[in-house]
């Protein structure tokens, strides 16, 4: 289907014969037009055999490449460097900002208005009148280390040998939105309406017949250009990873590569809402992201604008969180020996108990599934448990339900409740209180190492509010002091109402909520003092917390400071008085409001280390004022419905 005959093309372009679309007209990889454009014609005679990182641009020797199946045809396309990583180059000086390349990626993949795999934001910076405005086009950079490919739990995304492409099959996917959260670029669309991720798919079918990508072609300046990566384009110089907006390349080390030459202020700014502008570091000889105070230093509350679409992981995580703290401090207490943990582990509570964590669990996996925008496909998020932290986090849980109501089942004639009820029970007492043990100690860490990959979701280096180890202190925090909380307060109660005293047993369980707020507590301190030092979009995300929500935020750290020392105190005083028992119903309220209010801000704040947007396009603040005004109900303003 494709030769080169080097003695009468000496330059190695491609000459076709017997072309795919004659063979196949009405099903074909992709319909060549006679009188195609040289210009929108791939033309890479040679390649280095390294990139920068490293990494073989060769993929596959060529008698091993496949067929990439497009279209359900199963034919070779006749690109000679298909087996080879394939890279956009952009050039900054030329981009003038006319959105061809958005409209052809949208036209060829028939996107909504919403949607767009290709975007052009742009940063701008100087005084009149040397006044400068930088142009950036940005889609999926089809990098070597693709981190939406192992952070999506259903393996929905493919890194193909052929170009280098990486591929996403919205089909696969249910909707959970992790790519959109791991990858530095903005490259996969979550789309509301479908509740499915789509992106760009590097027009594989175009290169195919050794066409560019439908953007490159249609550009007008000559802004874009594509090839085998490390390629300079003609009439280019500079083959650079870096250029002012554009998150740290050593993330995912993506194939895109930029020239830039024309002088640049030395501080640039963005158009959007995001707090951030860029600022040259003359040593690294690059920008890199500060806070950009646009909304001053007034502290405000916004309650309201803590509710998000994030709400059911907020409920999600909280509960799952107070389950495993419930189990642990039950199980592990009691194994200890602490004897008003163990005399609680002996009485007929601990059933209920034990019912209520399996409810807590199942609550949170209720609400994870709610988040999908596909909740009917929820076990697909098994799928990729090998590499995707989402997958390990649902398999400990679900492991962690599984051992929890075995031990719950095994401890049946143990109770003296269900024994006065079925004396045969008995019979099964010693067989069962082993194989309780058993199922106990192996829920431990199933608990614990799904908490640990429940951090490890987070821990995200195109977030660096998140990428900070007080979110792990903070999940562990809420452990100890949700479930001794919940214990206390499903315990105290019914203790009461058998006139059983309580006052050993609060106190244990509040020196275990301290131990949980003083860990919480440390990461906040340590958090508040790395991100005020920080110049990243972590830093803004800060910012944001001390004005935007600066008033919620000291409500919440005021209310952690109260609920310790009333933990330590009320622990100390060790009394079932109603006096105290008030003061541990105001403890238990503090908590609970504390723990949701530092949820929804954690939820809330972070900022991506995303791409600039317009003015209008990707831009947050634009889509909120679209929405108050009425605007966004016209599907052409491109503002997406609210939902997941």
């Amino acid at each position: 289907m494709w030769r080169i005959d080097k003695e009468s093309n000496p330059s190695g372009a491609v000459e076709l014969f017997d072309p795919i679309d004659q063979k196949r007209a009405s099903q074909s990889i992709f319909p060549l037009r006679e009188n195609e454009p040289e210009y929108a014609k791939l033309n890479d005679p040679d390649s280095q055999l390294e990139n920068r990182y490293g990494q073989t641009i060769e993929l596959l020797q060529l008698d091993e490449t496949e067929s990439l199946n497009i279209n359900g045809v199963d034919e070779i396309g006749f690109n000679p460097n298909r087996n080879k990583q394939h890279a956009f180059h952009f050039t900054a000086d030329n981009c003038i900002g006319c959105h061809a390349c958005e409209s052809a990626c949208s036209e060829k993949n028939d996107l909504p208005a919403h949607l767009s795999f290709r975007s052009v934001g742009y940063v701008e910076g100087g005084t009149y009148p040397d006044y400068q405005r930088m142009n950036i086009s940005m889609a999926c950079n089809h990098c070597d280390d693709p981190v939406c490919l192992k952070g999506c739990p259903t393996r929905a995304y493919t890194k193909h040998p052929e170009y280098g492409a990486v591929i996403q099959d919205p089909d696969i996917c249910f909707g959970c939105g992790y790519c959109t959260w791991v990858c530095p670029y903005n490259a996969p669309q979550l789309d509301p309406v479908k509740g499915q991720v789509e992106k760009c798919n590097m027009c594989v079918d175009r290169l195919e017949v050794n066409l560019k990508p439908a953007c490159v072609s249609a550009c007008l300046g000559n802004a874009l250009d594509f090839g085998v990566v490390e390629n300079t384009p003609e009439n280019r110089e500079q083959i650079e990873t870096q250029i002012p907006g554009f998150p740290d390349p050593s993330i995912t080390h993506p194939n895109i590569r930029f020239q830039q030459t024309k002088s640049m202020p030395r501080e640039m700014t963005r158009t959007d809402s995001m707090p951030i502008k860029y600022r040259k570091d003359e040593q690294a000889g690059h920008f890199k992201p500060v806070v950009d105070q646009k909304v001053g230093k007034e502290s405000h509350w916004n309650l309201a604008r803590l509710s998000s679409r994030e709400n059911p992981l907020v409920l999600f995580t909280l509960a799952a969180q107070a389950a495993i703290g419930i189990f642990i401090s039950l199980f592990i207490g009691s194994l200890m020996g602490v004897e008003p943990i163990v005399s609680l582990s002996e009485s007929t509570l601990y059933l209920p108990l034990l019912l209520v964590s399996l409810g807590l669990v199942a609550l949170g996996l209720l609400m994870s599934t709610v988040h999908l925008g596909k909740p009917m496909r929820f076990y697909r998020g098994f799928n990729n448990w090998r590499h995707s932290p989402v997958a390990r986090e649902g398999l400990g849980l679900v492991a962690f339900m599984a051992f929890v109501g075995l031990h719950a089942l095994c401890s049946l004639p143990a109770n003296e409740w269900l024994l006065s009820q079925i004396p045969a029970l008995e019979n099964l007492s010693i067989v069962a209180s082993k194989l309780a043990l058993i199922f106990g100690v192996l829920a431990i860490p199933a608990g614990l190492l799904a908490l640990y990959y429940m951090c490890r979701c987070y821990l995200i280096k195109a977030r660096p509010f998140w990428n900070h180890w007080q979110t792990a202190s903070s999940f562990f925090g809420n452990m100890l002091q949700l479930g001794a909380l919940l214990t206390a307060v499903i315990s105290t109660p019914l203790m009461l109402f058998f006139a059983e005293p309580v006052a050993a047993l609060l106190s244990c369980l509040g020196l275990i909520m301290a131990a949980g707020i003083s860990l919480e507590g440390i990461g906040l301190y340590c958090h508040h003092r790395d991100l005020s030092k920080a110049d990243h979009e972590g830093a803004a995300s800060h910012y944001i917390q001390r004005t935007t929500f600066g008033k919620s935020y000291v409500l919440r750290n005021g209310l952690l400071g109260l609920n310790l020392l009333l933990a330590i105190g009320l622990s100390a005083w060790a009394s079932d008085s109603v006096m105290a028992l008030g003061l541990w119903g105001l403890l238990a309220l503090s908590s609970l409001t504390v723990a949701a209010i530092g949820r929804a801000l954690f939820y809330v704040l972070v900022i991506p280390t995303t791409m600039p947007g317009a003015f209008f396009w990707k831009n947050k603040a634009f889509e909120e004022h679209a929405r108050d005004i009425g605007l966004a109900d016209m599907p052409q303003v491109g503002v997406a419905p609210l939902g997941h």
